[in-house]
């Protein structure tokens, strides 16, 4: 499905992080700069541009967690969240991590379909996650976003 050459990087440190895509997946810019502080950001461009972003965080020495995964809205449908997902669940393998972890809210249907499909498995809920660390209310689906569904899986 995927019609695109794509290529990744990571973000260097002099460079603006790609906040227009960083906040399709998580719409505060606090929380953000939170996770890239110690994050490792992974780029992926078409054309010199990018249009895909993942951001992983050792919790451990043997667990990471994606903080953050997105694609241009343009790009959406064609496969490449699913390509960048499995790319960087390498790249977690690459640096050593045995466990991965990934968070959504209740309301994305199709993030929690997505990552079951690339072999995460439902750990646990933490029940009123957003309403406790977003300020404003987030609606998905027509469905109010209330808790953190985190999946995890063995690498």
């Amino acid at each position: 499905m995927i019609t695109l050459a794509l290529k990744n990087r990571l973000l260097q440190q002099e460079e603006t992080p790609p906040y227009d895509i960083l906040l399709l997946a998580d719409p505060s810019k606090e929380m953000v700069d939170r996770y890239l502080i110690n994050g490792i950001c992974l780029i992926w461009e078409h054309d010199q541009e990018i249009i895909g972003v993942a951001v992983l965080k050792e919790l451990d020495e043997k667990k990471a967690e994606i903080m953050n995964i997105a694609v241009l809205s343009e790009y959406q449908g064609r496969g490449i969240g699913k390509k960048i997902l499995m790319e960087t669940i390498s790249k977690a393998k690459e640096y050593g991590f045995i466990e991965l972890f990934i968070g959504t809210g209740n309301s994305s249907i199709n993030q929690l379909a997505l990552y079951q499909k690339c072999g995460f498995r439902i750990s646990s809920i933490e029940r009123d996650f957003f309403t406790k660390n977003y300020r404003e209310p987030i609606i998905e689906n027509s469905i109010p976003c209330v808790d953190m569904i985190r999946l995890s899986q063995k690498l």
